[in-house]
């Protein structure tokens, strides 16, 4: 997977890291600073900075669908994405668990099935979910989270 700056989402980093697994979501999502935890509809968690939602873990919804079977998918995750650029390069990556449905049209995020995380490596995903957070964080929290990670 590459993002809309050139920059390589995965392929090289897959070789060193184990895979990712829905509990890292949970572990990532909850270690970005400023972060809150509300809970949907269905008692699923809503990972927010500043009020905004980064991650969630979505009901099922008539928009995401088994296209064989037709029933919906009852663990969809929404992350969100810096740009229209960024998530055209994580959905139209073939070897990417990641989707849209049209709902999602011109919203800037992507989705996951939780049974295909286990396709990103734990790098993979930790980027995905800074990624969200750095996207839905005010200006000043996204520069002073990046000033602190110089050099890591």
């Amino acid at each position: 997977m590459v993002r809309a700056s050139g920059a390589p989402y995965p392929a090289s980093m897959s070789a060193r890291s184990r895979r990712a697994r829905v509990e890292d979501v949970h572990e990532l999502a909850l270690g970005m600073p400023h972060v809150t935890v509300v809970h949907g509809s269905g008692g699923n968690p809503v990972y927010q900075v500043g009020k905004k939602s980064f991650v969630f873990f979505r009901n099922p919804r008539p928009d995401a669908v088994d296209p064989e079977t037709g029933e919906r998918y009852p663990d969809v995750i929404v992350f969100w994405v810096p740009s229209e650029s960024d998530k055209q390069a994580l959905i139209q990556d073939q070897g990417s668990p990641f989707f849209t449905t049209p709902h999602f049209d011109g919203h800037l995020s992507v989705l996951a099935r939780a049974s295909r995380i286990g396709e990103l490596t734990l790098r993979e995903l930790t980027e995905v979910v800074q990624d969200a957070w750095l996207s839905r964080a005010s200006p000043t929290r996204a520069a002073t989270w990046l000033h602190a990670r110089r050099g890591l």
